[in-house]
């Protein structure tokens, strides 16, 4: 087995190109290279439009120790580039509907006008005691499921990716060290066996589950045995990683894999 390759230092990305996890929103192409650095920005030039911007270096986190096919920069942050620069993109606060009955109070008449318009009080009869209970109701119950729709997305932009969504969850028993062997013992016999070669002396083979909704994943690397890296849901989205070393996992791997 290899010994385990160290993150270059992102000064020595100068003449690599390296993609950014998560992409910057509002920019299409997500390949960049390194061009400078300051004591608290880098700036990076996009590999197809040429286009440099300024990166804070407060937002920039661990660079991945996997090559193939990029190295993946991360960000601590969601960015979106508008007016010239990147900024963190901030989720759209969900407006509060106007409660039932409820109307715009027209404006109140100056001072000095003239008399004060007089205004006819009479006594709340028990229908209308219930109307107000009832609207009162409604309003404290759209509040609520308003409170609870806003706190939910905000969850989910801290709540990794990682969504199980196949029916049988045999997968989360693989681990690293599991060849196609050890997977057909715990998952069965797969309906598809497909094979995937890529520069740098990677083969990825992907072993199908349709009953299952998902495709386990396996990799070799520089002809060795292929092992267990992830699995994956139709979608070709992550359904479960695996540590690769102390502080790396395959989900970045497995979200650059083209589907094959």
């Amino acid at each position: 087995m290899s010994s385990p390759v160290i993150p270059p230092p992102l000064e020595d990305l100068r003449n690599r190109p390296f993609s950014l996890y998560p992409a910057i929103l509002n920019i299409e192409h997500n390949k960049w290279h390194y061009r400078k650095a300051t004591w608290c920005e880098v700036l990076v030039v996009n590999a197809r439009t040429g286009q440099e911007i300024w990166i804070p270096r407060r937002f920039i986190g661990e660079i991945s120790r996997i090559e193939d096919p990029v190295v993946i920069v991360g960000l601590l942050r969601e960015l979106e580039y508008r007016e010239g620069a990147v900024w963190p993109y901030q989720r759209r606060v969900i407006e509060m509907p106007v409660a039932v009955g409820d109307s715009t109070r027209p404006p109140r008449p100056a001072q000095g006008a003239g008399p004060a318009e007089v205004v006819g009080i009479r006594v709340e009869s028990e229908s209308d005691s219930h109307l107000l209970r009832f609207v009162g109701g409604a309003l404290v119950l759209g509040i609520v499921a308003a409170y609870v729709a806003v706190n939910f997305n905000r969850a989910g932009e801290f709540r990794p990716r990682v969504a199980y969504t196949a029916t049988d969850p045999g997968y989360l028993s693989l681990t690293a060290q599991d060849d196609y062997n050890a997977v057909v013992r715990k998952m069965g016999a797969p309906s598809g066996d497909r094979w995937l070669g890529l520069p740098g002396g990677k083969r990825y083979r992907a072993l199908g589950y349709p009953a299952k909704a998902c495709t386990v994943i396996l990799m070799s690397a520089h002809g060795g045995e292929a092992t267990y890296i992830g699995t994956l849901d139709g979608g070709w989205n992550p359904l479960h990683a695996v540590p690769l070393e102390p502080s790396a996992s395959s989900e970045a791997l497995l979200r650059m894999l083209p589907r094959f």
